[in-house]
């Protein structure tokens, strides 16, 4: 930190030696030593404290970015939805229908076998006008 030598440091204790005297010597030692220890310790928390700040702000930093990206995702999606995939079948042919030649499968009881209904899709949340990123 300082540039100071084994020889500066007994100059100094020689002059605080002949200026205190012997008897009030090791008390200013001593507190000359808490207070560099608070000093240290006060610099220490501030150094602590800034790095921390640091961080949050990188990390809100980077969640704000995000939000930008999912909503330029959103908007994407909204103006060209996704292309639906065909497989085999031709884009203008549609499934052949059971002919009225073919009988119908029966359960027991001689009725139809009963069609569960699919679940319904959750509908794309449309991009709301009011919502505007956060800092």
């Amino acid at each position: 930190m300082f540039d100071i030598g084994f020889t500066e440091l007994l100059l100094v204790g020689l002059v605080a030696l002949l200026v205190l005297g012997p008897e009030r010597l090791p008390g200013a030692v001593r507190t000359t030593g808490l207070w560099v220890g608070r000093l240290k310790r006060s610099f220490s928390n501030i150094k602590a404290e800034v790095e921390r700040e640091i961080g949050a702000d990188e990390i809100r930093r980077q969640l704000h970015n995000e939000r930008i990206l999912d909503l330029e995702r959103e908007m994407k999606q909204s103006i060209m939805p996704p292309a639906t995939t065909t497989g085999s079948r031709d884009a203008g042919s549609e499934p052949a229908a059971s002919s009225p030649a073919e009988p119908a499968s029966v359960d027991s009881r001689g009725a139809p076998p009963e069609q569960t209904p699919e679940p319904p899709r959750p509908a794309e949340p449309a991009p709301r006008p009011d919502r505007s990123p956060e800092p």
